[in-house]
């Protein structure tokens, strides 16, 4: 009988480091984005699982001080795109991570677009090192492959009175492996 108590200690033990070891983490090396490509490394972006979404954690420099918005977007990609004949920094990175096609920005907890992120913070000095939680992201692990981008101005979290929370050009970029 003594056995086997221990036995199944040892599994309940064996089955919690699994479930810990399973969390998926994934990591983006964030660059400044330009017309000609990527720039200069400006740090780094990590996500993880958690009980209450994901939990995003920057440690990035170089930032102008201030607001910015902060989204997960649909594709891999931080090359430069050109639209109505003018460059667009990162445009690869196509649109808002939106599988549900809510079409809508309604920030991290609204019923819009998944990639919504809280805002990220940049210090007097140009440093972000925060931790930020998107509640409505429970599969870290279906992020691989998608870009993380940081807008040049706040957002709103809404699309009025501009678009996508008015957040503007796309300042930084790094692709979630």
């Amino acid at each position: 009988m003594r056995g086997w108590r221990i036995g199944v200690t040892a599994l309940a033990a064996l089955a919690c480091a699994a479930g810990v070891a399973g969390a998926a983490e994934l990591r983006a090396e964030i660059r400044q984005a330009t017309a000609a490509g990527p720039g200069d490394a400006l740090g780094t972006v990590t996500i993880t699982d958690s009980a209450g979404g994901a939990t995003i954690k920057t440690a990035l420099k170089g930032l102008p001080p201030g607001a910015h918005g902060f989204h997960i977007h649909e594709n891999g990609s931080c090359q430069p795109t050109t639209a109505s004949n003018q460059p667009v920094p990162a445009g690869g990175a196509g649109g808002h991570f939106d599988p549900q096609k809510t079409g809508k920005h309604e920030g991290p907890l609204g019923t819009g677009h998944l990639g919504d992120l809280p805002v990220l913070q940049a210090a007097a000095d140009g440093t972000a090192n925060q931790t930020l939680t998107a509640p409505h992201l429970k599969e870290v692990a279906g992020l691989r492959g998608k870009a993380v981008v940081i807008h040049g101005g706040g957002d709103n979290y809404s699309d009025q009175p501009a678009p996508l929370g008015g957040g503007g050009a796309r300042i930084a970029c790094g692709v979630i492996q």
